[in-house]
């Protein structure tokens, strides 16, 4: 991966952040964009060891990979000061079920437009 799609990646994954914390019922809170590119700075590191701990068997339909999302948007949260999860482990559980969605609309968007995302 270069340098310039790890950007794209970041900014994607702090964009996706921000308009998960405007979904009220979440519970997801950042204080300012300043702490949601740290967010997604963190977030992304932390799914990048997710991904190598997560086992290749496809019998569990993606079940691990969503438990270790949630445990890595959880993380996220209290890692960095200024991201709150607001009903505890149901924002952590609903903000990986939204951020799954919202990075996928997301990344379609920018495919669309010739910008590359992953």
């Amino acid at each position: 991966m270069d340098i310039v799609s790890l950007i794209v990646t970041l900014l994607v994954i702090t964009i996706s952040l921000i308009i998960v914390s405007y979904i009220p019922f979440i519970g997801v809170e950042i204080d300012s964009l300043g702490k949601a590119l740290i967010s997604g700075v963190v977030f992304g590191i932390l799914n990048v060891i997710g991904d190598f701990l997560t086992p290749p068997i496809p019998l569990t339909l993606g079940l691990v990979s969503f438990i270790i999302n949630v445990i890595v948007f959880a993380l996220s949260a209290k890692l960095v000061e200024g991201f709150r999860l607001r009903h505890g482990i149901w924002s952590a559980v609903l903000g990986a079920i939204f951020m799954s969605i919202v990075l996928s609309i997301v990344a379609q968007i920018l495919s669309t437009l010739g910008l590359a995302a992953s």
